[in-house]
């Protein structure tokens, strides 16, 4: 390990709750999220289970982890319960109500890297809310450090100075290496998030936390390249039904032009 420590960066994103069903809104222009439970992106939350496990396994080499999150106001929550579980400190960059673009959040986390001096970030492949998984390798471009995606492993090798990451592709698993600084983003595979408990939380309300206005970072283009159409429900599937016997069920078959 060089003799700079690991400053890691675990970007983390306010989401409905991935046990709610989203619905639309009326006017079949986003998802409806008033009275809805929202909770920590469960990527991000691998991502923060990651880091913690690096911390814990090399406490001499890790200096911080600093979680942040780009969102509205309410993000902090979420921010709380990344510092109960164990992170050092936490930024949150107060957007309001405006959506952000992945290239957007990544130019914000640029900007937030150099100023931390973060050498790894780790966050979730994707959020599910848009699924875009762009975030991660938009933001090693623009670092122009080495990246990992969907990583199912994590190990660190050569005294620490790079990291071994294990993928899970079709048909496999493909191993990757790469030196720090690194981006490294998160797949469900990768482990299980520990739980908080309340005294943590508690504690966890005295910490401090930086916060931030986009209007803070400087030459930050937040056009968005994408327009909404409409948002809607997908279709319902047509009830299966029962078949008396295999011939039934290849008539069935042939009748869909199925085969």
């Amino acid at each position: 390990m060089s003799s700079k420590g690991l400053r890691i960066l675990v970007p983390v994103k306010r989401v409905i709750d991935y046990q709610i069903r989203p619905r639309v809104n009326k006017t079949k222009t986003a998802i409806e999220t008033t009275g809805v439970k929202f909770s920590i992106n469960p990527f991000d939350d691998i991502a923060l289970e990651e880091a913690l496990r690096i911390k814990e396994k090399k406490k001499a080499t890790v200096d911080a982890i600093h979680a942040i999150s780009i969102g509205p106001s309410k993000s902090q929550d979420i921010l709380r319960n990344c510092l109960a579980k164990g992170a050092d400190t936490s930024t949150l960059v107060d957007a309001g109500s405006q959506e952000l673009e992945p290239l957007a959040v990544a130019k914000i986390l640029k900007q937030v890297v150099e100023k931390q001096g973060s050498n790894l970030v780790i966050l979730g492949k994707q959020a599910i809310d848009d699924d875009n998984n762009n975030t991660g390798q938009m933001l090693a471009g623009m670092l122009n450090w080495p990246q990992a995606t969907n990583a199912a492993n994590v190990e660190f090798e050569n005294g620490g100075d790079r990291i071994k990451i294990t993928r899970e592709v079709d048909g496999g698993e493909e191993i990757v290496s790469a030196p720090l600084p690194l981006v490294i983003t998160t797949d469900l595979r990768l482990n299980q998030p520990r739980y908080v408990g309340l005294q943590n939380l508690m504690k966890a309300k005295k910490k401090p936390m930086d916060k931030l206005k986009l209007k803070d970072f400087a030459d930050l283009d937040l056009e968005s390249r994408l327009k909404l159409l409409q948002v809607v429900e997908p279709e319902p599937r047509s009830p299966g039904i029962k078949v008396g016997s295999v011939d039934e069920l290849v008539q069935n078959l042939k009748d869909a032009k199925a085969i």
